[in-house]
């Protein structure tokens, strides 16, 4: 009889992305022969490929794919231009997007996708309901865009009804210029707050907002929405959905009501009220915007039928996710974190977050504009303002600042004469950010370094230059 779900030779174009790396992780778990290919890899994708020992090629080459591949797995962040793209192409060899592949070789399955979207807090609100599902005895599988902590893997093979996808509103591949959530079938979608973003595939908020509602009224009418009504735009994308909407809003029209009530260092408190019944929310987390998201993930979880009370218990014990306000470590009394904020609402969310955890001590923020979206002047204004909440602010060189014209890029010599204005001390180094930062810090600062990529191993090359002094 032949096998119902047969396991195939799959190559990964590119491997070491948030997307790719835990789609790998999650297709091996399934019995799959798993490769790939990457310009570079850095932590913490490169560790879950190196402990799964799936073989990755570093450079593209077209005389890296194997001649016996059935199907290669093609990454938004490749191009059509890119030699092995080009390969495959001119080979007729299978080829599908990720998120297809998400589709098709995991939900096919039969589990039901519980996606979680929006332009903020998808990989900690994913991680919080995964965490809620897993500690109710659910046995969910996942499969997010980052390393929750208690699992130390970004996907799950579980054996319960229920899939938790992050979903990304980026375009899928350069062949599919659509989200990546338009394939993820969703049985429960879980809305975050929604901003412009992404300027280099979306026009304007009003393109982000479609996106998010087509989102929104896939799910059937036996499913849920899930939204933070905190966030206006976010409660108009429902507007098309036939599933049932969940609001999480501060207001008592709000299905799940929350009132924050206490921050100290290490925890944020709130009061939940749903169907009547009040709940205390404890998180081991700063930061207001954490709230939000475990508000969010306990909706979704009580629309899955999970009782608020064990996801609130749940949620005073979750670990948290890597490169979220991470302590990388500490020399000469330099405190050094790690963060991937880069929008200028989730820069401010975390800088606010970082005053919340470091009371009273000097806050140097080193910020890598890694996305195109990040590198573009349209966002010189709101920047300043994100990074006004710093005592000392670095911005470095735009990652992608060769992609746009020059007349688009961020002015950065402009952002830091308006950040002293507002009595922030303000570095734009045209050279190594570590080399300008170091001989500015003292005992008692915490550098909060934020990108969405690798920044260059800053972290980790601050604490060596520090160590050298």
């Amino acid at each position: 009889m032949q096998d119902r779900y047969p396991t195939e030779h799959l190559y990964l174009l590119p491997i070491g992305g948030t997307a790719m790396a835990p789609l790998a992780g999650l297709l091996h778990s399934l019995g799959h022969r798993v490769e790939g290919v990457d310009s570079q890899l850095y932590p913490p994708m490169s560790t879950v490929l190196a402990e799964l020992d799936i073989p990755v090629r570093l450079g593209f080459d077209p005389a890296h794919l194997p001649a016996d591949i059935d199907r290669v797995v093609i990454g938004n962040a490749v191009p059509r231009s890119n030699p092995e793209v080009a390969a495959v192409l001119e080979r007729g060899i299978p080829y599908l997007s990720q998120a297809e592949a998400v589709a098709h070789y995991v939900l096919a399955r039969g589990q039901d996708s519980l996606v979680v979207a929006g332009t903020h807090g998808k990989t900690t609100t994913s991680s919080m309901l995964a965490f809620i599902l897993e500690a109710t005895g659910c046995d969910p599988s996942f499969l997010i865009g980052g390393m929750p902590r208690w699992s130390g893997r970004p996907y799950r093979r579980g054996g319960g009804r229920q899939i938790v996808i992050e979903g990304d509103e980026y375009n899928t591949a350069f062949f599919d210029r659509g989200p990546k959530f338009f394939h993820y079938r969703p049985h429960l979608f879980v809305l975050g707050p929604v901003e412009f973003d992404h300027g280099d595939i979306y026009r304007d908020l009003d393109a982000v907002l479609t996106a998010f509602r087509a989102g929104a009224a896939m799910v059937p009418r036996h499913g849920a929405v899930v939204v933070n009504a905190f966030s206006e735009a976010a409660l108009a994308a429902t507007c098309d959905a036939a599933a049932r909407v969940v609001t999480v809003g501060p207001g008592p029209g709000s299905t799940l009501q929350l009132t924050p009530t206490a921050h100290t260092a290490d925890r944020s408190t709130a009061t939940i009220r749903w169907q009547g019944q009040d709940h205390r929310l404890e998180i081991p987390m700063a930061g207001e915007h954490n709230l939000h998201n475990a508000a969010m993930a306990v909706a979704a979880a009580a629309a899955c039928g999970v009782e608020p009370g064990s996801a609130v218990a749940a949620m005073a014990r979750f670990p948290g996710v890597v490169r979220r306000l991470e302590v990388i470590g500490e020399t000469a009394g330099v405190t050094v974190v790690d963060d991937f904020a880069h929008h200028p609402t989730a820069l401010a969310a975390t800088i606010a977050a970082a005053r919340q955890r470091w009371p009273g001590r000097r806050l140097v923020v080193a910020f890598e504009p890694r996305s195109i979206t990040a590198a573009r002047r349209a966002f010189q204004d709101v920047y300043a303002a994100a990074l006004a909440g710093a005592d000392l602010a670095l911005v470095a060189v735009p990652f992608h600042r060769d992609r746009l014209e020059p007349s688009l890029v961020l002015d950065r010599r402009a952002l830091a004469e308006d950040l002293r204005r507002r009595g922030v001390e303000a570095l734009v180094p045209d050279d190594d950010p570590v080399a300008a930062l170091a001989p500015q810090l003292a005992a008692g600062d915490v550098v909060l370094g934020c990108s969405s990529g690798s920044f260059n191993d800053f972290h980790r090359r601050l604490l060596d230059a520090l160590a050298r002094r």
